[in-house]
C-alpha cells in the first residue's frame, strides 16, 4: 500500500519563540514598578511582562534582549514584539526594535492512523532512537532541516523546527517513513 499524495494533515503550531534587541539598556525596576501585567525576577535578573492580544508572554533583561513566546504564527510573534517595544517606550525607554528573528517553533500533527514505534526505529536507525523507560516517544532529527520530531503511538507527532516552513517541509519527508510503520487500529 502506498502513501497516498492527497492526504491533508493538520498542522498546529502550537508555539513561536523570538528574540530581539532594544539597544538601549532598560531598568528592570522601572519596569516592575510602573509596568502592567509584569513579573519581576531580581533573583534571575529579569523582567517577565505579559500581553494578553496576542497572548504573549515576554523575557526582558536588563541588557535589552527580550525573549518573546506563546505566539501562534510568525506575524504573530512580529506584531506582539512590536507591541512590547511600544509599551517599553512609553515607560520612557529610548526603544528601537531591531534584530528581530524567529528561534523556535513548535508544532503538532496529528497522522491518521498508529505507529509501531519499534519498526518505525529500527527501519531510520542512525536517525531515529526510541527509550521506551525514558520517554514514551520515538525522536528523529532531520539535520539539514534543523527539525526535531517526537513521534507517538497514537500517531501524534510534535515537531520543532527554526521556522514554519521547515515544520512543514520535514512533517512532509517524515510522513512516507511514518506510513511505512503504521498499526492497525485495535
Amino acid at each position: 500500500m502506498e502513501p497516498s499524495n492527497d492526504v491533508a494533515l493538520d498542522i498546529i503550531i502550537t508555539n513561536v519563540v523570538a528574540v530581539f534587541r532594544t539597544r538601549c539598556h532598560l531598568n528592570l525596576r522601572t519596569i516592575a514598578l510602573e509596568g502592567s501585567n509584569v513579573i519581576y525576577k531580581p533573583e534571575v535578573g529579569k523582567v517577565l511582562m505579559k500581553l494578553r492580544k496576542p497572548r504573549i508572554t515576554a523575557s526582558i533583561w536588563s541588557s535589552g534582549k527580550i525573549i518573546c513566546t506563546g505566539a501562534t504564527s510568525e506575524d504573530e510573534a512580529k506584531f506582539g514584539a512590536r507591541r512590547l517595544a511600544r509599551c517599553l517606550q512609553k515607560l520612557g525607554f529610548k526603544v528601537k526594535f531591531t534584530d528581530f528573528k524567529i528561534v523556535n517553533v513548535l508544532a503538532v500533527c496529528t497522522m491518521p492512523f498508529q505507529i509501531h514505534l519499534i519498526e518505525f526505529t529500527k527501519n531510520n536507525r542512525p536517525i531515529a532512537s526510541y527509550e521506551p523507560e525514558l520517554h514514551p516517544a520515538a525522536s528523529y532529527r532531520i539535520k539539514n532541516l534543523r527539525a526535531t520530531i517526537q513521534v507517538f503511538s497514537t500517531g501524534s507527532i510534535t515537531v520543532t523546527g527554526p521556522n514554519v516552513q521547515y515544520v512543514a517541509t520535514a512533517v512532509e519527508q517524515i510522513y512516507p517513513l511514518l506510513f511505512e510503520c503504521k498499526t492497525t487500529l485495535r
